[in-house]
């Protein structure tokens, strides 16, 4: 939490982000105001705000930036439940990239010293244009709260006797190469964890919205289905009534062979009655000729859903084309580049699909990750409970031998 405006012999800010630049500032001190609950922002009423706590010198230099996330409800006040500790995070923070006053203390997601806020935290951008940290210290330079600058101390120069005179800048202008050196690696470190961030999260949104495009395709082939399904069944009760009428038909025949000379009236209302049924029945083919036709047309448009080419620029036309690749991580076989056409068996069953990889089956699989996650002794005693002893822990699937490495020296030997 925020509990003062002054940190330090400095000060203390609190910005607001929209983008890649400061929407709102404020001090310390009026922030801890939100959070207690005294007033609220209106305007950020049922948002999840993006926010910076900024640590400055008392020459309004920046010495440290904690950069982390808030909810405001639906009437503008601070989330009751959120407790960051975001001052204590800035004491702890690793070092960032120097913004005048030397290298600072950074908290970010990709660079928290407590991972138990670590999702209570975000990653800034550090690409030429959207560069945070250039957005802060143009802010900081502006100083719209008024913080006043501090004056430096001047030492007094106190002559020395017999001073040495060394070699003109050799040693300083080496230390001041590495220093700018090491500041320079810790900079593109930094830029590589939060695009690495960027790219988790822009790959759990494409996984994400795979997923509901998966959903919604797999909703409509079993629409097609049953419909299809349908038809079929109506096309069965056709023919089971043709069948009936054809029996109708050959019997009356046999009983028309079978009648006499003087039956020629009952032989000519049979006759009407026969022209009559064979018109019935060539309408009844006809219409199981037209319901043959309907079927064949839903199995081609089932066949065409389920083989059609992806929409243009479609998340699953950039997949087809591997513009954009699926990657996933299972222990045992590292990363996976997925193929098109695999995408959706790995999504029926992922630990399947690795096992599978794995050259296993899927119950040998997860037996050998169980003992993978938790290296300990799964022997279990006459009362249920299991030893736990800690053992080494086997890396590789194929080399993992179930009753013997999952158990401790004590019980793969028993007596």
């Amino acid at each position: 939490m925020v509990s003062a405006d002054q940190a330090t012999d400095g000060y203390a800010a609190v910005f607001f982000m929209d983008g890649s630049q400061v929407s709102r500032q404020m001090r310390a001190s009026e922030f801890g105001a939100f959070l207690d609950g005294y007033v609220g922002l209106s305007d950020l009423a049922e948002t999840d705000v993006r926010a910076v706590l900024v640590e400055l010198n008392g020459e309004l230099l920046v010495q440290s930036l904690v950069f982390f996330r808030i909810w405001f409800d639906e009437e503008g006040r601070a989330d009751t439940h959120w407790n960051v500790p975001i001052e204590e995070l800035a004491k702890n923070g690793a070092k960032g990239p120097d913004m005048g006053g030397g290298a600072i203390r950074l908290v970010c997601r990709s660079q928290c010293p407590d991972p138990r806020f670590k999702e209570d935290l975000w990653d800034p951008d550090m690409t030429p244009g959207n560069n945070h940290f250039q957005t802060i210290r143009k802010a900081v330079e502006a100083n719209s709260l008024k913080f006043r600058k501090k004056e430096p101390a001047r030492e007094e120069e106190i002559p020395v006797l017999n001073a040495q005179t060394q070699a003109p800048g050799t040693d300083d202008s080496a230390a001041a190469d590495r220093s700018r050196l090491a500041q320079l690696i810790r900079e593109q470190r930094l830029r590589i964890k939060t695009l690495q961030s960027v790219h988790r999260d822009s790959l759990s949104d494409l996984q994400r919205e795979h997923r509901l495009e998966m959903q919604t395709l797999r909703g409509e082939i079993a629409d097609l289905e049953q419909k299809y399904e349908r038809q079929r069944l109506s096309n069965e009760q056709l023919k089971k009534r043709l069948a009936e009428r054809n029996e109708q038909y050959l019997t009356m025949q046999e009983q028309i062979a079978d009648s006499g000379a003087d039956k020629q009236r009952e032989e000519s209302n049979a006759d009407a009655e026969l022209v009559l049924l064979k018109d019935q029945l060539e309408r009844r083919q006809r219409e199981l000729e037209l319901r043959d036709d309907k079927i064949v047309a839903l199995e081609q448009e089932n066949h065409e859903l389920r083989n059609r080419e992806p929409v243009e620029n479609s998340i699953m036309d950039h997949l087809k084309r591997q513009s954009v690749f699926l990657v996933a991580y299972h222990p045992g076989v590292g990363h996976l580049t997925l193929p098109f056409e695999d995408i959706e068996t790995y999504f029926e069953n992922p630990t399947a699909y690795a096992a599978d990889r794995c050259g296993m089956n899927e119950p040998a699989y997860r037996e050998w990750l169980e003992h993978y996650e938790n290296p300990v002794c799964a022997h279990e005693t006459e009362d249920g409970k299991r030893c736990e002893e800690p053992i080494l822990r086997v890396s590789q699937p194929s080399e993992f031998r179930p009753g013997v490495d999952d158990r401790c020296e004590q019980h793969r030997n028993p007596g």
